[in-house]
């Protein structure tokens, strides 16, 4: 790198106004100017290196100062002189000619060749022969040509004449002559005394459509099955015959896969049958210029057959071939021969490949190419797949291609190898070089093609060797370096860049100017700008060489840069905040050596337009007055309008709607009237805005008069329409309005249809007020009108009137042009120009078209135009992305248009072709890094920089045994930026990066690969987290690793808690070792669920989390306080605990205790004995204590089912079932006792041995004593201290098996129910009453 940098200062004229630019590191040379107001800021280190260089500047003896002459900073090495030189060599694409008619005329410029015709000029023999060539100069040139490489005297021949002011060719055949003698090539020369220009060899052909020669053609006899190949040869024309074939009846042929025309003209069997001998074949020759089609003697097929009859039946036979009796045979080709062929392209043209084959039954046709896939966005397949054609065929499209031809007997393959050659094409095509005495400048003239294009300059038409030998001119390859150029130095340089495919040839003068600066601009403007607003004053002008500009204020003062100033490298002053004490007069100085110019600018300061009171929001009723207030304060010397939008929308002012200075008033609001209303205020220069919305509420109030209270209704259709007062752009129209049915009419909407774009079609004319029956319309040209009108109310709408009679008015040239005229490239070497075409109202007249012109912008050449039906046209072989000037004119049979605005457009954008260089990578975390990159230089992006992107990849993880997806992805930085950021990495991890370039084509070459290594990070959730409860005591948990470790795991941490409701417990914190994949968690609440957190831990900290809840029952609900009348009942039974769902409560069996009344307690006691479907029976007492509504505590001794489990034990039918059977036991139990008692083998007073005596108690109550001789009670059973039979903990309560629903808890906490015994005396009448209620007592009775 040199030890200062390159400062290249280029001035470019552009759109009238003389820039200066600069173009700072890494800018190519010949950076092109922008428009004035466009013109960017320059630093302040470019302007103190520019005047560093200014004061270096080596001065030759006698010579003033001629301009800047870059020089770097220091004394730079011998090879940096040679860097110096091209970046100065830039300065000759610096000046263009302003369009300002007087420079134009006054300066001298060599010819410029501005229209021509084709290269390969072919003409029809029956029309004069034109060869186009056109130039422009000054002093105007004169032409003359060559034939064949020789002089053409035109003097000599009395057909040959040339256009007045034109080199244009005209030969005349008029009277007489043969055009085939004036074919050959011809070049036209364009010179004046600066110099000679010359246009390209044009090849001159006349169009030939020789006749077929006659022949006599024999039937063609084949057998069915076989294939066929019908040879159509057609005489060679100029150009080339279309080809197609029809019946000698002229019935077109009807092809498909089996039949088909080839490139080649001839017409393909792939396999005969039966049905082509139903008709001949005649080859056609259609000649373009002469327009006529000659027809080939027709073939006459004979097809020889196993099944003689035609039988149509056969054609729809799934097999059609067998049926008939032809074999079937495996595919082969018809063309191309063999199994390899190769075929040559140039570049930029289309490539076609051709594989038809026969076989029965008829082949299908595959494409493939080798070692890649066919360009989706440029083949297509034509002829029935047998024809795959690649449009504007580039390099890349070299290759190998491949038809594949297959049937169901097998298939065979036919390689292509494609080979792409090029004629030359520019890379730089040399641009005309405007220079001021002394300084130094460059044409360049690069070409690319294959093979490699050799460049051959000539000067004014003559080989550069053969020319004057000039000392400031030297000769490097494809570049002429001009060094300290005169006024001598003018000529005009060819260059000629040709292969064995082609050629290029380009024209570039190179002028040397001397003028003294010029003002361009009108002088003593006056400018009027708003105060505190930013505003730029322009002083174009113009000299060689290029002088420098100063602006001073009010004639005094020094000059005007910096603070709140600026000037720009064009001249422009920009002041960034306009005050009151800018205003004034402004003088700009142009200043070079042949002297200076300068112009005034008086800048007027105005005051802002503020709308001080603005309109407010209201709700207003249906039929009220609302008035809106807009008050608005402005500088009294603009002219102020106030004007109102209805929804941004124009506001129509009707008749019920009042637009004073400072408010809308609106009378007899309606619902239609409601939304949102914005005040305009606007001057000359600026505006500003206010915005209300009014809202209509329906008037819900009863109807003050008889015609209120009528039902109202859309009115009727107008009727009688009249045309009256017929003019060229006018007609009045009158119409007698139909019924109001009850509700006025406010609105007429006029509306007319023409009959020539759009018949039937009904377009909006215009709208009138309700009081209003006859208007007069305005008319557009050429239009055929049909009006009619509909009437509108609060209501609605009514029906359209019947149209009026039809009025047409003539026609006229067209008075606009097509609007949203764009230019935009579609592929890299073209430029579609689009616009919006015009309707019917607008077309003025008939045969609307449209003129289409376009002209590169910095070329400045002549105008290309063509004329278009349509809505677009495309511009072909087209520079990569350069502007274009674009000009869209309508135009029809009465005239032009008026002249369009010039619209820049670009041609198409290529890829990219430099990649991001010294792309810095720095790592942010474990999941970012920090891209820094340098920017690409402009002329490599190729078109508009969309952004930066960067495609990465994950190569691998620094985890051994992990594998990880490598798939691409990207991330873009818009615009030009030089750094970005890229998250979401994975952390721990290996990447490479590269960076591209993208503009709107796509991307362009990638970058150095770049490697990167993240840093550990926090792991993923562990995966599979599943939560298992196989019995009441524990919950299994198990998990597995996280899937994206992000580093080397140390453990796992387990945060748990208990919680039921909303009561939560104390959180538990569990570590694990990396490999721990399980734990059991011991419950030490039975009732409570389980909330828990697992996460996975590196170096880093621990990572996300994943939650799980343990089972809840399905049934769980949150337990509530029973009524005191209706105790639940619980039955505690033997079995075993869900393992998933299940919640258990273990407790030793406890008392029951006495609890007051203000807190009510639910206690459930059972007693119950299992002796059957059982081996072993389990006693258990379980208590149920509700101590307040939300808290419910339960004991159980022994494992068991609580009431609110969801299992067998709680179903109703198995409750009864269970009843039931212990009922029969208790039964069974009891009559057996009765036996013994009463019908055994021993009385119980033998078992005692003791006399029953009327004294004994017991006897007058009817009671017995059934307890054995040791006087125990019933086993099962305990005495009381009151006497009464206790309850055990084995025995269920009777009321269990009974109707629960009975039975009622006393304040103390004892069970009273209807099965209790009656121990008192009193109560009692003996064991044979009726009135027992015990059930031991009722079936004692009935035993």
């Amino acid at each position: 790198m040199p030890p200062s940098r390159l400062i290249d200062f280029c001035a470019v004229w552009d759109a009238g106004v003389f820039l200066a630019s600069a173009a700072g590191k890494g800018a190519p040379s010949g950076v092109p100017g922008r428009r004035l107001n466009e013109a960017e800021t320059l630093n302040s280190v470019r302007e103190a290196q520019f005047q560093r260089l200014e004061a270096e500047r080596p001065r030759r003896p006698g010579c003033g100062v001629r301009g800047p002459v870059l020089r770097m900073a220091g004394q730079p090495p011998p090879w940096a002189y040679t860097a110096i030189l091209l970046c100065a060599l830039s300065l000759g694409r610096a000046i263009e000619i302003p369009m300002d008619p007087s420079i134009q005329n006054e300066l001298s410029q060599p010819p410029t060749i501005t229209k021509q015709s084709v290269k390969d000029h072919i003409v029809d023999p029956r029309d004069n022969i034109l060869i186009e060539c056109e130039a422009k100069g000054n002093p105007a040139p004169s032409f003359h040509w060559t034939r064949n490489s020789k002089f053409f005297n035109i003097a000599k021949d009395p057909r040959v004449s040339m256009r007045r002011r034109s080199g244009t060719l005209v030969i005349d055949f008029r009277s007489g002559g043969r055009p085939e003698e004036y074919e050959g090539e011809y070049q036209c020369f364009a010179r004046n005394k600066f110099g000679t220009a010359l246009s390209n060899r044009i090849r001159l052909q006349v169009s030939k459509s020789p006749l077929w020669p006659k022949e006599n053609l024999d039937p063609v006899v084949v057998q069915e099955g076989a294939p066929l190949t019908l040879q159509c040869n057609p005489p060679p024309g100029l150009p080339s015959p279309v080809i197609f074939w029809m019946s000698s009846s002229m019935e077109p042929i009807t092809q498909d896969k089996r039949v088909s025309q080839g490139h080649n003209g001839d017409l393909y069997f792939s396999n005969v049958v039966l049905q082509d001998m139903q008709t001949d074949y005649s080859c056609n020759a259609r000649f373009h210029f002469t327009h006529t089609i000659q027809q080939k003697n027709p073939f006459t097929l004979k097809v020889l057959t196993n099944h003689p009859y035609n039988d149509s039946s056969l054609r729809n036979h799934p097999d059609m071939y067998s049926a008939r009796g032809v074999a079937e045979r495996t595919p082969s080709f018809m063309y191309p021969q063999g199994t390899a062929s190769s075929q040559m392209v140039l570049r930029g043209m289309d490539l076609l490949l051709e594989c038809i084959a026969s076989g029965v039954p008829t082949p299908d046709i595959a494409w493939y190419k080798k070692g890649g896939d066919l360009p989706s966005d440029k083949a297509k397949f034509e002829n029935f797949n047998k024809a795959l054609r690649i449009t504007n065929v580039s390099e890349e499209d070299s290759g190998e291609y491949f038809c594949l031809a297959s049937n169901k007997m097998g298939s065979i393959r036919h390689t292509i190898s494609v080979r792409v050659k090029a004629a030359p094409y520019w890379l730089d095509e040399p641009k005309n070089l405007i220079l001021a005495p002394g300084e130094d400048g460059r044409l360049v003239c690069r070409a690319n093609g294959n093979p490699k294009p050799t460049v051959q300059w000539m000067v004014n038409g003559e080989p550069l060797q053969s020319a004057p030998p000039n000392p400031n001119r030297e000769v490097a390859g494809d570049t002429i370096i001009f060094r300290d150029t005169q006024i001598s130095s003018r000529a005009v340089y060819q260059c000629n860049s040709s292969n064995e495919h082609g050629y290029l040839l380009a024209n570039a003068f190179v002028s040397v100017l001397d003028v003294p600066p010029r003002m361009l601009s009108p002088r003593n403007q006056l400018i009027r700008v708003i105060l505190y607003n930013r505003t730029r004053l322009d002083c174009p002008f113009f000299g060689s060489p290029i002088p420098t500009l100063r602006w001073f204020k009010n004639g005094q003062g020094s000059n005007l840069d910096g603070g709140n100033y600026h000037v720009y490298e064009n001249g422009s002053l920009e002041i960034k905040m306009i005050r009151k004490e800018d205003q004034g007069i402004y003088t700009c100085v142009a200043t070079n050596i042949l002297g200076k110019a300068e112009n005034q600018v008086r800048l007027e300061v105005k005051d802002p337009t503020r709308i001080y009171r603005m309109p407010e929001d209201q709700v207003a009723k249906r039929g009220s007055t609302v008035q809106l207030e807009c008050r608005v304060k402005h500088d009294p010397s603009l002219k102020l309008t106030v004007s109102w939008l209805k929804d941004d929308e124009p506001l129509y002012i009707s008749n019920r709607m009042k637009k004073e200075e400072d408010s809308l008033t609106i009378f007899g609001v309606a619902e239609r009237d409601q939304g949102s209303y914005t005040c305009v205020a606007s001057t000359e220069l600026d505006q500003d805005l206010a915005k209300a919305y009014l809202t209509v509420l329906a008037d819900q109030a009863t109807p003050t008069n008889r015609l209120a209270a009528l039902p109202k209704g859309r009115p009727d259709r107008p009727r009688d329409l009249e045309l009256t007062d017929l003019a060229e752009r006018s007609v009045r129209l009158t119409w007698i309005p139909g019924d109001d049915n009850n509700s006025p009419i406010t609105d007429y909407v006029v509306q007319f249809e023409e009959d020539q774009f759009q018949p039937g079609v009904w377009h909006d004319h215009s709208r009138f007020p309700g009081s209003v029956n006859s208007a007069v319309l305005r008319l557009s040209p050429y239009v055929n009108y049909q009006f009619r009108v509909i009437a509108i109310n609060e209501v609605g709408s009514s029906h359209p009137s019947l149209p009026s009679e039809r009025y047409r008015t003539s026609g006229a040239p067209p008075e606009s042009n097509p609007s949203d005229v764009k230019g935009e490239g579609t592929r890299k070497n073209n430029m579609e120009i689009t616009w919006t075409p015009m309707n019917a109202t607008s077309a003025f007249g008939p045969n609307l078209r449209y003129i289409v012109k376009w002209r590169r912008r910095e070329a400045r050449e002549a105008w290309n135009n063509v004329t278009v039906w349509g809505s677009r046209y495309v511009v072909g072989q087209t520079p990569v992305y350069v502007p274009y000037e674009i000009r869209v004119q309508a135009e029809n049979d009465f005239g032009k248009g008026p002249e369009p605005d010039t619209v820049i457009g670009y041609s198409g954008e290529d890829y990219p072709r430099a990649a991001p260089t010294d792309v810095k990578i720095r790592v942010l975390n474990s999941t970012a890094i920090s891209l820094q990159w340098s920017r690409v230089y402009s002329d490599t992006v190729q078109g508009q920089l969309r952004e930066y992107r960067a495609y990465y990849w994950r190569e691998s993880s620094l985890l051994k045994n992990l594998w990880v997806s490598q798939k691409r992805q990207q991330a873009g930085f818009p615009g030009d930026r030089l750094r970005g950021v890229v998250s979401r990495l994975f952390p721990y991890s290996n990447y490479k990066l590269e960076m591209v370039v993208v503009n709107g084509r796509g991307d362009g070459p990638r970058s150095e690969t770049k490697e990167f290594t993240t840093p550990e990070g926090v792991p993923s959730a562990p995966r599979r987290f599943r939560v298992r409860q196989p019995n009441l005591e524990t919950i299994n948990l198990e998990w597995d690793h996280p899937e994206h470790p992000n580093g080397i795991l140390i453990g796992y941490t387990l945060k748990y808690v208990a919680f039921n409701g909303t009561k939560v417990g104390k959180q538990i914190v569990e570590n694990f070792s990396p490999n721990q994949t399980k734990f059991t968690v011991q419950r030490a609440d039975p009732v409570s669920r389980y909330r828990f957190s697992l996460s996975a831990r590196t170096q880093v900290g621990s990572g996300e989390a994943v939650t799980e809840e343990s089972p809840a029952p399905p049934n769980e609900a949150t337990p509530t306080a029973a009524p005191p009348t209706s105790p639940p009942t619980t039955v505690g039974a033997p079995g075993t605990v869900s393992s998933t769902d299940a919640t258990a409560a273990t407790a030793e069996a406890t008392a029951v205790p006495t609890v007051p009344p203000v807190s009510p307690t639910t206690t459930a006691t059972t007693e119950a004995t299992a002796t059957a479907a059982t081996s072993a029976s389990t006693t258990t007492t379980t208590t149920t204590t509700t101590e307040s509504p939300a808290t419910t505590r339960t004991e159980i001794r022994e494992s068991a089912y609580t009431n609110n489990q969801a299992d067998i034990a709680t179903q109703g039918w198995f409750i009864g079932l269970m009843c039931a059977i212990a009922l029969l036991v208790l039964i069974l139990l009891i009559v057996c006792f009765i036996k013994r008692s009463r019908g055994g083998k021993y009385p119980v007073r033998e078992k005692k041995d003791v006399p029953l005596g009327p004294e004994d108690p017991k006897e007058e109550d009817g009671s017995f004593d059934y307890s054995d001789e040791d006087n125990k009670p019933l086993q099962g059973s305990q005495t009381s201290l009151d006497g009464t039979i206790k309850q055990q903990e084995s025995d269920d309560s009777l009321v269990d098996y009974g109707e629960g629903g009975e039975g009622q808890f006393n304040e103390d906490g004892s069970f009273i129910g209807q099965y209790t015994v009656k121990k008192d005396k009193e109560e009692t009448e003996g064991n044979e009453s009726s009135e027992a209620t015990s059930p031991v007592n009722a079936i004692y009775s009935l035993a």
